[in-house]
C-alpha cells in the first residue's frame, strides 16, 4: 500500500486511521485511492484486534470527490467501461457502510459530491465549523447516482430532493441539520471530539457492535410485522448466550469492568 494517497494507522487502543493523502487535490479520489480504501476496510474488517475506523483527510480539505483527471478518463470510456467504474466506486462505500466495526468520518474541512458519500457511509461523522459541502453533479451535467443510497439515507428524500437538484454549497451547520454530521465542533477542538467519541465506542462490547450493524440492515425500512418480531428475537437470545452477552451483564452485575476493557 502507497502512503502516496492513503496512510493507514492502527494505535494501541485498536483504532485505526485512514487518511486519504492527496491534499494537493483537496483528496479527490482516482482509481487507486478507491482501490486501497477497499483494500484497507477489507483487512481491517478481518481483523478481531481492530475496534474502530476513522476516515479523514490530509491537509485542509476532506475529499472533493472524483478527481478531474479521473473524470477526463471516464468521458472517454464505453458504456460498459463507466458501469465497471461506477461500481468500484460502490464497492468502496459498501465497504466502510457494511463494516462490523464502528466508523467514524472526521470531517476536517469541506466535502464536495463524492465525498460526502463517504460520509454517508460511515456510522458517526464529525465535522470541523469550516467545513462546507456541495452535492454539484448536477452543475456539470451529471448526477450524484452511487452516492445516493448512502446520502439519501442520511439526509433524508426531503433533503436530497433540494441538494441533488440545486447542487448548491452549504454549511457545517446545515449539514448537521438535515443529518450529514452528527456533530459540529470548532476546527481546534476535531480531535478532542474524536477522542470522546472514541471513549465511548471503546466501552462497547466488540461483537455486540458487529451484531447491532447488522440487526440495523435487518430491520431498517421493514414492515413492524411477525417477520421482524421473530427475528429480532432471535437475535437478542443468540447474544443473551454469547460469551460476550454473558461476560457483559455478569460484569455489570458485579460491577466490574468486563474482560473486553483495556486498562
Amino acid at each position: 500500500m502507497s502512503e502516496q494517497v492513503l496512510i493507514t494507522t492502527i494505535d494501541s487502543r485498536g483504532v485505526a486511521r485512514l487518511t486519504m493523502n492527496r491534499p494537493d487535490i483537496r483528496n479527490a479520489f482516482n482509481e487507486e485511492l478507491i482501490s486501497e480504501i477497499c483494500e484497507a476496510m477489507g483487512r481491517l474488517n478481518a481483523d478481531p484486534n481492530v475496534r474502530a475506523v476513522v476516515l479523514t483527510g490530509a491537509g485542509k480539505a476532506f475529499s472533493a470527490g472524483a478527481d478531474l483527471n479521473m473524470m477526463k478518463r471516464a468521458a472517454k470510456y464505453s458504456a460498459a467501461e463507466n458501469k465497471d467504474d461506477a461500481r468500484r466506486l460502490a464497492h468502496m462505500l459498501y465497504s466502510i457502510y457494511h463494516s462490523p466495526k464502528p466508523t467514524v468520518a472526521l470531517v476536517n474541512g469541506p466535502a464536495m459530491g463524492g465525498g460526502l458519500g463517504l460520509i454517508a457511509a460511515c456510522d458517526i461523522a464529525i465535522g470541523a465549523d469550516t467545513s462546507f459541502f456541495a452535492l454539484s453533479e448536477v452543475r456539470v451535467g451529471l448526477i450524484p447516482a452511487v452516492i445516493s443510497p448512502f446520502v439519501i439515507q442520511a439526509i433524508t428524500v426531503r433533503q436530497a430532493r433540494r441538494y441533488f437538484t440545486s447542487g448548491e454549497r452549504f454549511d457545517a451547520t446545515e449539514a448537521r441539520r438535515i443529518g450529514l454530521l452528527h456533530k459540529v465542533v470548532n476546527a481546534d477542538a476535531l480531535n478532542d471530539a474524536l477522542e470522546d467519541m472514541l471513549g465511548e465506542l471503546l466501552l462497547c462490547g466488540p461483537h455486540s457492535q458487529a451484531l447491532a450493524q447488522e440487526l440495523i440492515h435487518k430491520v431498517a425500512y421493514r414492515p413492524l410485522a411477525d417477520a421482524v418480531m421473530e427475528e429480532t428475537a432471535g437475535m437478542i437470545a443468540k447474544t443473551r448466550a454469547s460469551d460476550e452477552g454473558k461476560e457483559g451483564v455478569t460484569a455489570f452485575l458485579e460491577k466490574r469492568k468486563p474482560t473486553w476493557l483495556k486498562d
